[in-house]
């Protein structure tokens, strides 16, 4: 087999519908968040750019107490953790950040991963393996790696529509209520924003005997008084049995996690080969995270203004007649509807406007629903938002796309 030719042929088919992905050269600059350097060209001339679509929801990448605890970690601890958690790669960080997250979520224990990903991927992959015979119920627009893990169990499942509490209930239904059951979902879902009816799903899972896994990644740091997530904005955290999320998001770092009980914790921090066989975080790494939790413990203000930004650019969004999809959370999608298209708007925004979104397509959406994503921060100011307001406006004319009616 050619397979040069095999690898040439399929990334052409990715460019010929307009989907293949071009990385963006972004430098950021510390004390200047949302704006950063990007290059066109690796060795060419850098330009101020204003990031819209970034994770670093609340800008804690670059706040002075997560550089300042970094430093100090690596300046005392060096860089690297050494090994797996098993060897030699648990420092009393990791086992500090452990205690420290199952407190803020009012479970009993929690276990560290290098990402959101894995966390999930390990994590559900185990449980559904292992449980006895067991049945999956996943939400129809879960996450890569929460479907990774489910498929990887090799257990069945099945998959509930979208929010749809009702249509849940009735597939549980038809199944032997005496086989241990899995209810899967999020509760940000981070390109419709979107938010679960958790209550309602707790209830089906009560009803059914069924163990509740939620995926909080788009929600800890940015909603409930403590900041813990919607499961804790809604008063529903002790009904969920294992609440995951991610320091990749508003923590403003990287790595993943789970809360839930002693004995839930330890099975997957025993069985979990994602888990097992993987280098833990770094010191420098833990350490940022857990000054980063310090911070958005209390950081009620931090949260306010962020959910007024979000608010206040759908709201100028819409009044220029864009297509905004509506949601009660922080994420900000506008539907385009075409791959070609969104990939001209994000090219033109970012070379001819200094503004960066990357473009969102199949299969992260689905054909036909494909979307900018903005996500501003407490720190994208009015004139910011004004100015990618003109611009968006511009490029949408340019395009004659259709706008809201």
């Amino acid at each position: 087999m050619d397979f040069e030719r095999f690898f040439r042929e399929r990334l052409g088919e990715l460019k010929a519908e307009g989907r293949y992905r071009i990385f963006a050269d972004l430098e950021r600059q510390a004390g200047r968040y949302p704006r950063a350097l990007w290059r066109e060209r690796p060795d060419g001339p850098a330009r101020e750019v204003t990031i819209w679509c970034s994770n670093d929801y609340l800008a804690m990448g670059q706040h002075p107490d997560v550089i300042a605890a970094m430093q100090e970690a690596i300046a005392n601890q060096g860089a690297g953790a050494g090994g797996t958690r098993n060897i030699a790669g648990t420092t009393h960080g990791h086992v500090m950040l452990e205690r420290e997250l199952a407190a803020w979520h009012g479970k009993d224990a929690a276990l560290l991963f290098t990402s959101g990903y894995v966390s999930n991927e390990a994590t559900l992959g185990v449980l559904a393996r292992h449980l006895p015979n067991a049945i999956v119920y996943s939400d129809a627009q879960n996450h890569a790696s929460m479907i990774a893990g489910i498929r990887n169990s090799r257990t069945e499942y099945h998959i509930f529509r979208h929010n749809d509490a009702q249509h849940l209930r009735e597939l549980m239904t038809a199944a032997d209520r005496k086989r241990p059951k899995i209810i899967a979902f999020e509760s940000v879902y981070s390109m419709d924003g979107d938010i679960a009816p958790i209550a309602a799903i707790c209830d089906v899972a009560q009803e059914f005997g069924a163990l509740t896994y939620l995926d909080e990644v788009h929600a800890v740091g940015m909603y409930g008084p403590a900041g813990a997530g919607i499961a804790e904005r809604d008063r529903v955290a002790q009904r969920i049995d294992v609440i995951e999320g991610t320091f990749a998001k508003a923590f403003g770092l990287i790595g993943g996690y789970i809360a839930g009980s002693s004995a839930l914790v330890d099975f997957v921090r025993s069985y979990a080969p994602g888990f097992i066989f993987t280098t833990s975080l770094p010191p420098a790494i833990v350490a940022g995270v857990r000054a980063s939790l310090a911070v958005i413990r209390g950081a009620q203000d931090l949260r306010a203004r962020h959910q007024e930004r979000a608010r206040t650019l759908k709201s100028r969004l819409t009044a220029i007649g864009l297509p905004v999809m509506p949601n009660d959370s922080h994420i900000v999608p506008v539907k385009v509807g075409d791959p070609g298209a969104c990939k001209t708007i994000s090219d033109r925004l970012l070379r001819g406007h200094g503004h960066y979104a990357q473009p969102i397509n199949y299969p992260t959406v689905p054909k036909g629903t494909e979307r900018l994503r903005f996500t501003p921060s407490p720190l994208h100011d009015d004139a910011m938002i004004d100015s990618l307001a003109y611009a968006l406006d511009a490029c949408w004319r340019e395009l004659s796309l259709p706008v809201a009616v």
